[in-house]
């Protein structure tokens, strides 16, 4: 299970993946998930191999910084919406904005930011987010 309130085993999962594809062990299909998202972002390798530390470690955005872990958990989740294409339409507007910015890489992280006014917008209100508002965030984004 990837979802969950506990911080640590949240974030030794991303390093527990990592570590079984950099040895070349078998990993599991969600493992397998977490690897490709970790893959693609280099920048956050460095953080993996600092092992424990990095999962005691808080990075606040009152510092400058983002949360490498939270970074790529919404990538999981846009991949995860866009598998069983929830909210529907999801991914034809994802298909939409992939093809406008020639990448799908670009198009998740457009589509991470969208996510992530949706659940602050919820948040802030003490509210189910809105996967209509979600949607149409990712379709607006597609047409400019």
């Amino acid at each position: 299970m990837l979802f969950g309130n506990n911080r640590e085993a949240l974030r030794r999962q991303f390093l527990d993946a990592w570590q079984k594809v950099r040895e070349g062990r078998p990993v599991t299909p969600l493992e397998d998930l977490i690897a490709g998202v970790i893959a693609e972002h280099p920048e956050y390798h460095a953080i993996l191999e600092e092992g424990e530390a990095a999962l005691e470690r808080d990075w606040t955005p009152e510092q400058g910084e983002t949360n490498p872990f939270l970074h790529m958990g919404m990538h999981i989740a846009v991949r995860e919406q866009l598998s069983i294409d929830r909210p529907p339409g999801v991914r034809a507007a994802f298909e939409a904005l992939r093809q406008a910015r020639g990448d799908a890489h670009a198009a998740e992280h457009e589509m991470v930011e969208c996510l992530a006014e949706t659940l602050w917008e919820a948040q802030r209100y003490g509210r189910t987010p809105d996967e209509t508002a979600y949607l149409q965030r990712v379709r607006n984004k597609a047409r400019r």
